[in-house]
């Protein structure tokens, strides 16, 4: 079988493979390794908002090795012009033309790292890059590489310097993620294992391709999502935008992630079909950045992540399928 075609089951052995790989040098996160990849494999880009020397950066650095992905990072300063990020023609004095010049978000993977501390403008210029694949400079519409992932990084305590992210970006990021701290004797086997390597960098080996990626997450589309759980996704969509804390709900876009990110979810727990608790499991992750808190809570420092969790707590859960059972389970009968 080729890398164009893959089954769920292949997808889920090689995903194994990729988390191994990265855990080596991100000790401690497997929770939030599998969320990224989740990100990955659902098509989207993924927001790490949390505060400065947790991993984030060394997150992004190692999936794009393992992944073999090209590799493209942008520090987000307030002088950063859009021209910076998707590219400027130039004057070529050889040829006496105008030459397009690829700015770094011509790449696969790409870091935006502290992407807000750009004005608006700036941030702005990855909208289509998010959105569409492409970039339009001087009425030229240009594809971008694929697969096109962005990992953006933001600091969520400090406010000097910073800009808020438009809704309308935050709506295009498929998923935020929250890691915290380490616990201590994961902290302490991260220390360990910087002092038995001898080196800063970890070495990482490429599991995959881009080829293949692109095949993993075809393969997606095999798993199954029942009709009673589409209901039950759009129960927790609609609960956002009639709960009276929340100012804004969630877009169309929202519920589209939720599926995904569950077919996900189910993939790499070796399932070829969703039940309740994918869909549990990835909601605030793909919901809480799309929200819009009324402006009281913001003082009573109340959490759009809380919200949303006591509101999929409060929302029925469908009954899991009773044919489950009879459906494939990867490694038994696939």
């Amino acid at each position: 079988m080729t890398d164009a075609t893959r089954t769920p089951a292949q997808t889920a052995q090689r995903c194994a493979e990729i988390l191994d790989e990265v855990e080596r040098a991100v000790v401690g996160r497997r929770r939030g390794l599998e969320l990224v990849l989740t990100g990955i494999l659902a098509g989207g880009h993924i927001l790490l908002e949390d505060l400065p020397g947790l991993g984030k950066t060394l997150i992004a650095r190692s999936f794009a090795r393992v992944l073999g992905l090209d590799f493209a990072r942008i520090q987000f300063t307030p002088d950063l012009l859009p021209s910076d990020v998707i590219g400027a023609p130039l004057y070529d004095q050889r040829t006496a033309e105008m030459v397009f010049r690829p700015g770094p978000v011509f790449t696969q993977l790409l870091l935006a790292d502290e992407i807000n501390r750009t004005p608006p403008k700036t941030q702005a210029a990855l909208l289509e890059a998010m959105g569409e694949g492409q970039v339009s400079v001087d009425g030229v519409t240009r594809p971008l590489p694929q697969p096109f992932v962005v990992l953006a990084t933001d600091n969520p305590i400090e406010y000097e310097g910073t800009y808020e992210l438009p809704e309308a970006q935050l709506d295009r990021f498929l998923m935020r993620l929250r890691f915290g701290y380490l616990q201590p004797a994961d902290e302490t086997s991260m220390l360990q294992l910087r002092l038995d390597r001898r080196t800063e960098w970890p070495s990482l080996a490429s599991v995959t391709n881009a080829t293949e990626l692109l095949a993993m997450r075809a393969s997606l589309e095999q798993i199954e999502v029942a009709p009673d759980l589409l209901e039950y996704v759009m129960s927790i969509v609609t609960a956002t935008r009639n709960h009276p804390q929340i100012q804004v709900g969630a877009s169309p876009r929202g519920g589209l992630a939720l599926v995904q990110l569950a077919r996900g979810q189910a993939l790499l727990h070796k399932r070829d079909y969703v039940v309740p608790d994918d869909i549990k499991a990835i909601a605030v992750s793909a919901l809480a950045h799309r929200v819009t808190l009324r402006p009281e809570l913001w003082v009573r420092q109340v959490s759009a992540d809380s919200v949303v969790g006591s509101l999929i707590s409060a929302v029925p859960t469908p009954r899991t399928d009773p044919t489950a059972t009879t459906r494939n389970q990867m490694g038994t009968s696939v």
